[in-house]
């Protein structure tokens, strides 16, 4: 699963995951389950109904539209999701950070046909290991990639930063806050320093020298950082 940046119109940088490919080619079988239980179910209760529509090439067509139009159906109205997708939390979204429209949905979907069906799937998995961003020749086309929604949680997501041994604290000031205070703290500070805001990282400095009435010669970005790892330093000795 890798990170990539998407810039809004407003020139917001959202971080987002692509979506892993086992994650996606889930997805596929599930949908591809999805589709065959909709066509045996529907062709069953016609024929245990016994009905005789005599020429029923043009029946058969129309009752299986759902079934060949389901990717455009479900990701239109499931914003960007098909069953598949939803099971396995993902979605189809716009590089620009933007909802996909109905073109960007229909695109996908004709192109799936080299993507998928002609290939097996083979062009598809190449292009989104090349591409490295998630996309496939479809989403290439229509501007999208597809991402994860799973919440992923490692050590840099939780409140802990890797404190020395030795390690002596600062701030005692700091205990003033509680464990959703810091963490907000904390996240906002990380998307700042990794976004370049300073902007961020000021507004931050102020409000926690306000609340905590620490006066400091240390810039704002020296500063929180030293305010994270000293709560650290106190709620584990606790």
């Amino acid at each position: 699963m890798e990170q990539f940046q998407i810039e809004t119109a407003q020139n917001i940088t959202i971080d987002q995951n692509t979506a892993h490919l086992g994650d996606r080619m889930l997805a596929f079988i599930i949908d591809t389950f999805v589709i065959i239980c909709y066509l045996f179910l529907a062709f069953y209760l016609l024929s245990a109904l016994n009905i005789d529509f005599g020429d029923t090439w043009a029946f058969y067509m129309i009752l299986s539209l759902p079934a060949f139009l389901y990717y455009v159906i479900l990701e239109t109205l499931l914003n960007g999701q098909t069953i598949g997708k939803r099971l396995m939390k993902v979605r189809v979204v716009k590089l620009d950070g933007s909802k996909p429209g109905l073109s960007s949905f229909v695109i996908r979907w004709v192109l799936r046909i080299i993507d998928v069906s002609l290939s097996t799937g083979g062009v598809a998995v190449l292009t989104i290991l090349i591409r490295g961003n998630g996309q496939r020749v479809g989403d290439i086309a229509a501007g999208t990639t597809v991402i994860s929604e799973k919440k992923r949680v490692s050590l840099q997501d939780t409140l802990l930063r890797e404190l020395p041994v030795d390690y002596k604290p600062t701030f005692p000031q700091v205990t003033v806050f509680k464990d959703h205070e810091i963490q907000t703290i904390k996240e906002l500070y990380d998307s700042a320093r990794r976004n370049g805001n300073h902007n961020v990282i000021v507004s931050l400095d102020y409000q926690i020298r306000k609340v905590t009435d620490i006066t400091t010669e240390l810039k704002p970005i020296d500063f929180i950082d030293l305010v994270i790892k000293d709560y650290n330093y106190y709620t584990q000795q606790l």
